[in-house]
C-alpha cells in the first residue's frame, strides 16, 4: 500500500508564490531578450553608425584640406591626397607642383578647426554622403600676423577602399547668397 505524501497546509501558498515569481521572471527575460535582439539587428542602428563615420571622416577631410604649413607642404599635400578620391583627388595630384610653388612663395601657415558639422545626405548603399562643416580658418603670414575667418564648406563623400573620402568640396552659400 502506498501512502500519499502530504504537505503541510501552510506550504502551498509559498509554492504557488514561487511558481508565479518564476513565471514572471521568465516572461520578463523573454521580453527583454526580444527587445535586445530587435535593437541589435535594427537597420536604423547600422545607419546611425554609418552616418557617424561619414560625419567624422567628412569633418577630418575638410579640416585637412584647409590646413597647410609652407614648412611641411609635401606632408600636407600627402594628407590632402589621402583624404580624397575621384575628380577632387585627380585635381590635387595634377596641380600639386604648381600649388607647392605657390605655397612656398607665400610662406603662409593655414590651420583649420572644425566648429561643427552635420550629414545632410547619406546613401549608405551607394556609398555617397554630403556634409556641411563650419570651420575657423587661421592664416599666419611670414611676419607672424594672423587673420581668422569662419567658413562653411559643403563636402561630398564617397566610400572608397572601405573608408569615407572627400570627392568634392565647395563653399556653402551664406544668407541671401544662395543660388536661385
Amino acid at each position: 500500500m502506498t501512502r500519499a505524501v502530504r504537505t503541510p497546509a501552510g506550504s502551498r501558498p509559498a509554492l504557488a508564490g514561487a511558481l508565479a515569481l518564476t513565471l514572471v521572471a521568465g516572461g520578463f527575460a523573454a521580453w527583454t531578450g526580444r527587445d535586445w535582439y530587435a535593437a541589435a539587428h535594427d537597420d536604423s542602428a547600422a545607419y546611425a553608425v554609418q552616418r557617424d563615420r561619414a560625419l567624422a571622416a567628412g569633418e577630418q577631410a575638410v579640416q585637412n584640406l584647409n590646413t597647410l604649413d609652407h614648412h611641411r607642404v609635401e606632408q600636407g599635400l600627402d594628407l590632402w591626397e589621402s583624404s580624397t578620391t575621384g575628380d577632387l583627388h585627380k585635381q590635387l595630384v595634377d596641380g600639386r607642383a604648381e600649388f607647392t610653388g605657390q605655397v612656398k612663395t607665400a610662406k603662409t601657415v593655414t590651420t583649420a578647426r572644425v566648429l561643427s558639422g552635420a550629414v545632410t545626405e547619406l546613401d549608405d548603399r551607394a556609398g555617397r554622403a554630403r556634409v556641411l562643416v563650419a570651420l575657423r580658418i587661421t592664416v599666419t603670414t611670414p611676419d607672424s600676423k594672423s587673420t581668422e575667418k569662419d567658413s562653411r564648406m559643403l563636402g561630398e563623400l564617397t566610400r572608397a577602399e572601405g573608408r569615407w573620402k572627400l570627392s568634392g568640396l565647395g563653399q556653402a552659400p551664406v544668407g541671401g547668397t544662395a543660388a536661385g
